[in-house]
């Protein structure tokens, strides 16, 4: 019998040193010496404290600051509960949000006239997706420059700055990173404002 069981047991435990502790070491040992600043979770800071990261969304509900997209994520970006709606396109739950949605949009943003970006009304697939589409941005322009009391067109080099092309050129869509965004507002136009 032990002839049987002796093996497995010893291949167990070699494969679970292997896979459970040398390999993930390994790994680790790897990409904080190639690529640190993402093995650490793309971590932003501003005046030497960490205000978030590159990858994860957050909520912004001051008129001042750019808003990011909904999160189905929890209570909102919260990275322990990713995870999209599940609502279809038939759902009168998601309906009924996106209207509402769109009604509070229009209050926040009374200036603006055209349809509302669809990236400003859909979570993402994770409820985590920390960027906008430029025209998301743009939709928001008139109501930040209103609030932080400079004109408009001094938020498009912003705006552009902050915008990343397609990945490769060809994978995904053009993007705002919202909270690099932000930063650089309050970089460019001091305001004394919490998020």
């Amino acid at each position: 019998m032990w002839n049987q069981i002796g093996p497995a047991v010893r291949i167990t435990l070699f494969f679970t040193v292997l896979t459970g502790i040398i390999y993930p070491l390994a790994i680790t040992g790897v990409t904080q010496v190639i690529f640190p600043h993402q093995a650490n979770g793309s971590l932003i800071t501003s005046g030497g404290k960490v205000v978030g990261s590159r990858l994860i969304g957050q909520t912004f509900t001051k008129p001042e600051y750019f808003h990011s997209r909904p999160s189905a994520a929890g209570n909102g970006y919260d990275g322990t509960a990713s995870t999209g709606s599940n609502l279809g396109p038939t759902n009168q739950k998601l309906a009924d949000r996106v209207k509402a949605d769109v009604a509070q949009f229009r209050k926040d943003n009374p200036h603006f006239t055209g349809p509302v970006p669809a990236d400003l009304l859909t979570a993402s697939g994770s409820g985590l997706d920390p960027d906008i589409s430029p025209a998301s941005a743009a939709a928001q322009i008139d109501r930040v420059a209103s609030a932080r009391r400079v004109d408009a067109a001094k938020l498009e080099p912003l705006i552009a700055e902050a915008s990343k092309s397609r990945t490769l050129g060809f994978m995904g869509e053009p993007r705002v990173n919202v909270l690099q965004l932000n930063l650089a507002l309050d970089r460019a136009f001091p305001r004394a404002a919490t998020r």
